[in-house]
C-alpha cells in the first residue's frame, strides 16, 4: 500500500514528507488509517539518534488511533470501520514465557517497536504514526472504549502505559502514598492515574511554579525538591516515587523518602543517572528499579480503566506541518502536557 508520512533523514534533518509502501496485509493483519498521533519525547530520541542506531529515513509516532480499513482473512476481534488504538509494539515472537503472560514487553527474542525496528518476517524497517496508515499484527491492535475521547487517547498508548505499570506492579492500592518526579507527559499521567486508584500523590518540584498544576491534575501534595526541611519531612514516606525525568539526574534526593520496601521507578531516563549511593537502600530496604510500557493485555485494561474514571491526558492538538515546532518546544518542556497530531491535516502539509 503506497502511503504518506513525515520523516527524518539524518539527526541533524527536519521531519519532511515522505511517500513509502506499507506491507500488504497478511492473514492476521490489520490494516488501520491513523486519525491521530501522540507526540512522545522518544520521537524526538530517535528522530535525532540520541540513544544511537536510528535507522534513516524514519517516521516516528508510537501513539495511534485510527480506524480499521481492511482486515486480513484469519482476523477475528476487529471488523472494518472499528476504532482501534496501537502503542509501542507491534510484534512479538508470541512463544516465550514473558509473550504467553501477557509481557510483550519483555519477549525473551526482543518486541517489534512500532518503528526503527526490522519487521520479524521480512526484515523491513518498522515506520511509525506520523502517516496515513499502519498495518499491524492483530494482537498488537487494541480496541478503544466508546466513551474515549479520540482526540485525546492517543497519549494513553505510551504516556499512560508507562505510568500506569508500574502502579499496577507495585500494587498501588487506595489510601498508599506515591510520589511523582518530574511533571510533563509522563509525570502528569502518573498523577491523574495514581489519583484515580485513590493514592495519595505527592509531586516533587524544583519550584513553586508547578504547585497549581499539580494539584489542579489531581495531586494532594507538592514538595520542592530543593526545600531540605521539606524533603527531610517526608523521610519514610512513600511506598512508590515514579521517576519520569527524561535526562541524566540525582535520584539520591528521593530514596530515603521511601519507606521500608520502597520503590523508585524509573521510566524517563533511558541511560545513565548520577551515581547513587546504597546506604538508604541497605538500610531501608529500599530498591531503585525500571519499567518498560506494559503489555498488550494490561494496556487494553488500562484503557478500559481511563473510560470508567474519565481520565484523559492534557493535549494540545497540532498540524502535521507544526510537528518541527513541537519538537522544539518539547525540548524546552513547552507543552502542557502533550501534543497530538490531527492526521487529517497530512496531506496538505505535504502540498
Amino acid at each position: 500500500m503506497k502511503t504518506l508520512g513525515y520523516a527524518a533523514n539524518s539527526p541533524e534533518s527536519a521531519l519532511k514528507p515522505y511517500h513509502f509502501e506499507r506491507r500488504d496485509i497478511r492473514s492476521n493483519d490489520i490494516s488501520i488509517e491513523i486519525l491521530y498521533c501522540g507526540v512522545c519525547h522518544s520521537d524526538l530520541h530517535t528522530a535525532r539518534n540520541d540513544w544511537g542506531g536510528a535507522q534513516y529515513p524514519v517516521v516516528p509516532g508510537h501513539e495511534i488511533v485510527g480506524k480499521v480499513i481492511e482486515i486480513g482473512s484469519d482476523v477475528t476481534r476487529f471488523k472494518v470501520g472499528d476504532k482501534v488504538a496501537v502503542g509501542c509494539m507491534v510484534d512479538s515472537c508470541q512463544d516465550c514465557d514473558q509473550c504467553h503472560d501477557g509481557q510483550e514487553q519483555y519477549c525473551r527474542h526482543g518486541f517489534t517497536g512500532t518503528y526503527g525496528f526490522p519487521d520479524r518476517i521480512s526484515g523491513d524497517v518498522t515506520q511509525g504514526g506520523y502517516s496515513k496508515h499502519i498495518v499491524v499484527r492483530e494482537e498488537f491492535v487494541l480496541g478503544i472504549p466508546a466513551n474515549l475521547d479520540l482526540a485525546k487517547t492517543a497519549p494513553i498508548l505510551c504516556a499512560g502505559i508507562t505510568t500506569y505499570s508500574p502502579l499496577k506492579t507495585w500494587d498501588i492500592q487506595a489510601g498508599d502514598k506515591v510520589g511523582v518526579v518530574g511533571l510533563g507527559g509522563l509525570g502528569h499521567m502518573a498523577v491523574k492515574l495514581a489519583a484515580a486508584m485513590g493514592a495519595h500523590v505527592t509531586v516533587f518540584s524544583r519550584t513553586e511554579e508547578k504547585i497549581a498544576d499539580a494539584e489542579a491534575l489531581g495531586a494532594n501534595a507538592v514538595i520542592i525538591s530543593t526545600n531540605e526541611k521539606m524533603m527531610e519531612a517526608s523521610i519514610n514516606t512513600f511506598k512508590l516515587i515514579i521517576d519520569t525525568v527524561p535526562v541524566k539526574h540525582d535520584v539520591n534526593p528521593y530514596v530515603p523518602l521511601l519507606d521500608i520496601d520502597g520503590t523508585l521507578v524509573m521510566v524517563g531516563q533511558v541511560g545513565p543517572i548520577a551515581e547513587p549511593t546504597t546506604v538508604p537502600m541497605i538500610f531501608g530496604r529500599r530498591r531503585i528499579s525500571g519499567s518498560l510500557i506494559g503489555g498488550i493485555p494490561q494496556t487494553q485494561e488500562l484503557l478500559e480503566f481511563c473510560a470508567e474514571k474519565n481520565v484523559l491526558p492534557d493535549c494540545e492538538m497540532i498540524r502535521m506541518d507544526e510537528i518541527n515546532q513541537a519538537f522544539d518546544r518539547m525540548q524546552t518542556s513547552d507543552v502542557r502536557y502533550r501534543f497530538v497530531i490531527d492526521m487529517a491535516s497530512l496531506d496538505k502539509a505535504a502540498e
